[in-house]
């Protein structure tokens, strides 16, 4: 009785941390530039004496689903969507290299070019620091030009070019700062093949509708393991009476 209790619970506590990443998914839906975290069940079974059939269902989180997301046109100016492999190198909150597909430029009060959610881009030769401007261009490969104050439009000067990568997809991870990492803290080079869109942003490439199906799956599992839980307890209170009646 015991071990069907135990395997009822390791089994609702696993659908709780899928639900956790699910639900994750479905938060960030939409994020510019989120990727969606993947997860799937495995039978592990279960060692010691009884029953070999048992098993315990454990949840991996297996890596992130690097599928393009939709791209839409917003005509500003700081807005850049990579298009097809590759990413933007940005300085992580500990100081370090990271990358996002998020190109949701701004300038910051100091000068500095950064993502919506406040990562330092990094251009050449660190982060990129944007003078004061007339008007700011970013061309296909990262290109940041201004018009200088008091010059005319056909006036430009090259400020800084964004750094874009493009590092196997394999050696990447994710953070718990939502940033991609290469493992073992190395950095990519910059690969003059990526481009980007100005004026436009991508979207998470989280699928809505199914991630909506498989909460509600996650929930009738989790439902199903403490229906478990209650049918031993159930079980272990009428032997327990039929051992005092004897």
């Amino acid at each position: 009785m015991d071990k069907m209790i135990y395997v009822a619970m390791t089994g609702a506590k696993q659908t709780e941390y899928a639900q956790a990443i699910n639900s994750n998914n479905l938060a960030n839906a939409s994020t510019t530039g989120f990727r969606a975290d993947l997860h799937a069940f495995s039978s592990i079974p279960v060692d010691g004496p009884g029953v070999d059939s048992r098993v315990n269902a454990v949840v991996d989180s297996y890596g992130t689903d690097f599928a393009q997301g939709a791209i839409e046109n917003t005509g500003r100016n700081l807005d850049v969507a990579v298009q097809g492999a590759g990413f933007i190198a940005v300085q992580s909150p500990s100081g370090g290299e990271a990358y996002t597909r998020a190109g949701d430029l701004r300038v910051s009060a100091g000068g500095l070019l950064e993502t919506g959610a406040g990562h330092l881009v990094i251009g050449d030769g660190g982060p990129v620091a944007i003078p004061p401007n007339g008007s700011l261009l970013i061309g296909s490969d990262g290109t940041i030009s201004i018009q200088p104050i008091g010059q005319g439009p056909e006036t430009l000067a090259v400020v800084d070019r964004i750094k874009l990568v493009k590092p196997p997809i394999r050696l990447l991870e994710k953070d718990d700062d939502g940033l991609l990492h290469l493992q073992g803290g190395a950095t990519a080079d910059a690969d003059g093949s990526v481009r980007v869109q100005s004026g436009a942003l991508e979207h998470s490439n989280v699928n809505v509708a199914q991630t909506l199906v498989n909460m509600i799956e996650l929930a009738r599992q989790y439902e199903m393991q403490v229906n478990v839980i209650k049918s031993s307890e159930e079980n272990a209170d009428a032997a327990a009476q039929m051992m005092r009646m004897s």
